[in-house]
């Protein structure tokens, strides 16, 4: 049998720990980022320092034994833990002979692999432009330097170097002008979604912590159409970039929009998370956060953690939130059960999907009233919005109108008040 997958290229990674608790989680999450970017790992090594050395990032004797241990791996590949500076880069590529890829440029590679939507791709191409511009050199242009002193002295070396910048320029210029115009169709998308009353949901949290699986897990319990209308699931890193957005409509007569977003990672690049602001528009707009989380992964609390940065440097606060432990299977816990806020689950068990379903409809329309209405039979446009934006519970036909029974959000209930027979709390 013939095996058409790509041969994988062979990485070896390394970091530096300048004495941090979490450098361990990170080297981890580093490997992770490395196979997700179709990489083999064949080994690593990191190096204790107070800091980092500013030409070349490791020590020289550590550079030494990492260019022995990966050659001798055939290692073709050097991953390093953080962003590096274009000097540190061509010099350790100079003195390892292994092409060099920072932390950054990696997870960069992956967006750019996984992006499918328009808007994805024009903001993966902008944060690779912004992370190329001032990695420019002169010695990449295979042109004379600069030969002396002073503006007319400049060599084609320079004056290449500033055309390239020009050119890159021009095309981060080019790319934010074209993302606005996709940005605003999407806010427009966004703002006819905002008119309606009906909730907000979206699931955030660490990426491949089961988003997409609990999303497609309660499209399967809730929608008569839900395998057609299922996103797309793999069990790696940033599978997929995009945000989806679909309708769930309990079985009680409550719906809501559910928003599954982007996975977040620890040090995820400014450049990109300032570029998928418009994409994760879609969290600051929720009336209610479901932070997913991987319970059976031993670093969860520090993958809270990152979320929580995320969520703060994109300018989500106050949105209440609910905790989902989620891959309760693969702990020794008993579950589904909810405790408080927090719930412990399996995204690919239905009664863990119904009972995550009965705790957002507890905190998404815990402020609902309901209300016994009297509409007259030509007050179909009422009638329409009501099932659109409310909970109806009966709806009985009388020669004097539409007899309803319905729980309303707070923001409609002025709306019907003309229509009120008597309200009765719950």
């Amino acid at each position: 049998m013939i095996d058409n997958q790509p041969k994988k290229i062979k990485a070896y990674i390394a970091g530096v720990n300048l004495n941090d608790p979490n450098f361990d989680y990170y080297m981890t999450e580093l490997a992770n980022l490395t196979e997700a970017n179709n990489m083999e790992v064949v080994g690593q090594s990191y190096q204790n320092a107070e800091s980092i050395v500013a030409g070349t990032y490791f020590g020289l004797g550590k550079i030494n034994e990492i260019k022995a241990m990966a050659h001798g791996l055939k290692a073709k590949v050097l991953v390093l833990n953080d962003e590096l500076t274009p000097v540190q880069i061509r010099n350790l590529e100079k003195l390892t002979k292994l092409r060099v890829i920072d932390r950054t440029e990696l997870i960069l590679e992956i967006f750019a692999s996984r992006a499918r939507t328009k808007q994805a791709k024009l903001q993966v191409q902008l944060a690779r432009l912004q992370y190329e511009l001032p990695r420019l050199h002169p010695s990449e242009n295979n042109l004379d330097q600069q030969r002396g002193g002073g503006y007319s002295n400049r060599g084609a070396g320079e004056s290449k170097l500033e055309l390239n910048r020009r050119t890159i320029g021009k095309q981060i210029s080019a790319i934010k002008k074209e993302l606005k115009a996709v940005a605003s169709q999407e806010e427009i998308k966004s703002a006819r979604r905002n008119q309606s009353r009906i909730p907000k949901v979206a699931l955030v949290g660490y990426t491949n912590a089961g988003k997409s699986t609990t999303m497609n897990g309660l499209l399967k319990e809730f929608s008569a159409e839900g395998t057609n209308k299922e996103v797309f699931v793999k069990n790696m890193l940033f599978a997929t970039l995009d945000t989806s957005v679909r309708r769930i409509d309990l079985k009680d007569n409550f719906s809501f929009i559910l928003s599954d977003t982007v996975g977040f990672i620890s040090k995820l690049p400014h450049n990109l998370v300032e570029s998928f602001k418009a994409t994760l528009q879609e969290t600051k707009d929720a009336d209610l956060l479901i932070n997913v989380v991987d319970a059976s992964d031993p670093n969860m609390v520090q993958m809270i953690r990152t979320t929580q940065n995320v969520l703060d440097e994109i300018g989500v606060k106050g949105i209440p939130m609910i905790t989902a432990y989620n891959k309760a299977d693969k702990t020794d816990h008993n579950y589904p059960q909810i405790e408080g806020n927090d719930i412990l689950y399996s995204a690919i068990d239905p009664k863990s999907i119904k009972m995550l379903a009965d705790l957002i409809t507890k905190r998404v329309f815990s402020n609902y009233e309901e209300f016994s209405l009297l509409l007259p039979l030509s007050a179909g446009k009422e009638l329409a919005y009501l099932h659109e934006n409310a909970k109806v519970l009966s709806e009985d036909y009388e020669d004097d109108g539409v007899h309803i029974k319905a729980n309303i959000a707070p923001d409609d209930q002025g709306r019907f008040k003309q229509y009120l027979v008597v309200s009765v709390q719950n």
